[in-house]
């Protein structure tokens, strides 16, 4: 047993978690090997058919989301590893195969990159398959400003857990998705939180000195922590009543022109969450309470019309709290319908306030007819034509340059980012590479594609997983449009437009452009280059040059804008560099 954790196995943790939730709950069941929690078919609201409500993001923020699944609240649910976005095949398996569908699915997620691309292309998927599909982003936390949030925009936080109840009120009452959507927004909208901790937590799996070196000294307060460790605004000394009065200020305070969100008055209707982080004492939040209420009314003339506190989204064991504020907005559906009344609807969630009913208990002996779905999507032929063992031996070329350069990914990584996009790229690698080895020989383009596109939605997770599938899955898709009538073999002017296809694609999911320091740097040229001189060659020492030019660039996006370190002027963006190793390995393969 560790020092620090009862189950020191991330995996084992994540997975035992998941699987006590039904325990709690007998309204839900646990699709473990996609870490899935979903409402069952029997245990829905009156109303058989309802918009179906589906949130997630990386585990660590129990009872978010898995224990909000219930009726009146999400439909499902789906988890990431410990703090890591869930991949997009799990998304799409959430949608497709384990919540209703018939009035439409509304994804709701925090505005992190790895679950806004993550949950995007599970989305994406989704619509191209007929479903009626919508997706809610949530950022309201005010501890990063607008100037150091830049294109990323506001972090997603406890607040979240209030679009979802008035959402899930919303659905549950018969509205349409497109009403469920609007609300959603609407109270995204009016949302501002911030939250504040006294240390950073500590990771299952990772060893105790992995978190110490930047630890907060005695008395030390950080205001703005990120549920993931991320740095705050500011650190100081301070007490309670001290610390408070700072956190409502960065929240109410409209002279504050980098954080002021959000212009709330006395005469608004305000709904108040005090959430506990996960390691402070029912006791201490109590007295946390009583002073945020009280500088609310004292020091702001804020009378909340509602006071929810209570653990509803942690950062593990986070010895902190956030503070959410909600401004009381008119949804324009009459009476019922109201945003208070859809806070207060009934809930069966284990994780909500609301108690699970003896009816509800009863139904716990039934036994779940949970069969398993076969999942299997076929993939219409294509008359683009390749030669199977040639594309084999040029990407395998490609893909052991990726292996060889991992070290090199991971250094940059640790120093800019969180040091996961080497191995996520390695484990990408070699999950294709094996792939190659077992896969039935083909000369269609499309379905040899395909077989690489689901090996990296399952293999790679995070942000890198999420943009190389959505590209390519729109590389898919723009291959083809531009295939011919006939049988033909795939030619250097048909990637092009199809990599032009796929770089749009890209864009409305992510703002990066060239220059943001990511590996946008090294494709967007690549792409360009190819479309305009036709030759691969060319195109990958143009990716090459893209991405050692991101050395000394700043970056604006990605979790590199919270987390960077010293050094990073002196290397390149770890993304775009272990693209550039692809794209060269391609290349290289090509010449052999």
């Amino acid at each position: 047993m560790s020092s620090k954790h009862f189950l020191n196995d991330p995996t084992h943790l994540v997975t035992t978690a998941l699987l006590s939730i039904p325990h709690t709950n007998p309204s839900v069941a646990c699709d473990i090997s996609n870490k899935i929690i979903y409402l069952k078919p029997s245990s829905s609201s009156a109303s058989p058919s309802q918009v179906s409500l589906i949130s997630g993001g990386g585990s660590g923020h129990e009872p978010s989301f898995g224990s909000f699944v219930g009726p009146g609240l999400l439909s499902g649910a789906v988890a990431g590893t410990i703090f890591a976005s869930p991949s997009a095949e799990q998304i799409r398996r959430c949608i497709q195969h384990r919540v209703s569908r018939e009035k439409g699915v509304l994804v709701i997620v925090m505005n992190y990159t790895g679950d806004v691309l993550n949950f995007g292309m599970g989305v994406e998927k989704a619509r191209a398959s007929g479903l009626q599909v919508d997706m809610v982003v949530v950022g309201d936390d005010a501890g990063v400003g607008r100037a150091r949030g830049g294109k990323v925009g506001r972090r997603g936080i406890a607040g979240t857990v209030l679009v979802l109840k008035i959402s899930g009120g919303l659905a549950a009452g018969g509205a349409s998705l497109k009403e469920v959507s609007e609300v959603a927004r609407l109270a995204a909208k009016n949302l501002v939180s911030i939250g504040a901790s006294l240390s950073h937590v500590h990771v299952p799996g990772r060893a105790v000195n992995e978190t110490s070196s930047d630890e907060l000294q005695e008395s030390e307060v950080e205001v703005g922590m990120g549920i993931h460790n991320e740095p705050g605004s500011e650190r100081k000394v301070t007490d309670l009543p001290g610390l408070v009065k700072t956190m409502l200020s960065h929240c109410l305070d409209t002279s504050d022109k980098d954080r002021n969100f959000l212009e709330i008055t006395s005469s608004d209707e305000v709904v108040l969450l005090v959430n506990n982080l996960g390691g402070v004492s029912p006791l201490e939040l109590g007295g946390i309470t009583n002073e945020v209420v009280e500088q609310l009314a004292n020091d702001w003339k804020i009378k909340p019309v509602r006071i929810l506190a209570g653990t509803f989204m942690t950062s593990l064991n986070g010895l902190g709290f956030s503070i959410s504020l909600l401004r009381v907005t008119d949804t324009g559906l009459g009476s019922g319908r109201s945003m208070l009344e859809l806070l207060d609807a009934p809930a069966e969630a284990s994780g909500w306030s609301a108690a699970i009913s003896s009816e509800t208990w009863k139904k716990r002996e039934e036994v779940a007819k949970e069969a398993e779905s076969v999942d299997v999507d076929e993939v219409q032929p294509s008359n683009i034509r390749i030669d199977f063992g040639q594309v084999k031996d040029v990407l395998t070329t490609a893909l052991n340059r990726v292996i060889v350069a991992e070290p090199d990914i991971t250094k940059y990584d640790t120093i800019v980012g969180d040091g996961d996009c080497g191995i996520g790229l390695k484990r990408g690698a070699e999950a294709i590479l094996s792939m190659l080895e077992k896969t039935k020989k083909t000369d269609d383009l499309l379905i040899f594609l395909n077989n690489i596109i689901q090996v990296v939605e399952v293999a790679m997770d995070g942000t890198s997983g999420a943009i190389y599938a959505i590209f390519l899955n729109a590389l898919a898709h723009g291959l083809r449009s531009n295939a011919s009538s006939s049988p033909q073999p795939v030619t250097a002017e048909v990637w092009a437009r199809a990599l032009e296809v796929s770089l749009q694609s890209l864009s409305r999911y992510t703002p990066a452009q060239p220059g943001d320091r990511t590996l946008i740097d090294a494709l967007h040229p690549f792409v360009k280059t190819l479309s305009k001189a036709g030759d691969i060659d060319s195109a990958a020492k143009a990716a090459d040059e893209g991405a050692k030019g991101t050395r000394g660039m700043k970056a604006s996006l990605g979790r590199t804008v919270y987390v960077g370190g010293e050094g990073w002027q002196g290397v390149p963006d770890p993304g775009a560099h272990g693209l550039a190793e692809l794209l060269l390995g391609l290349s290289e393969g090509l010449k052999k």
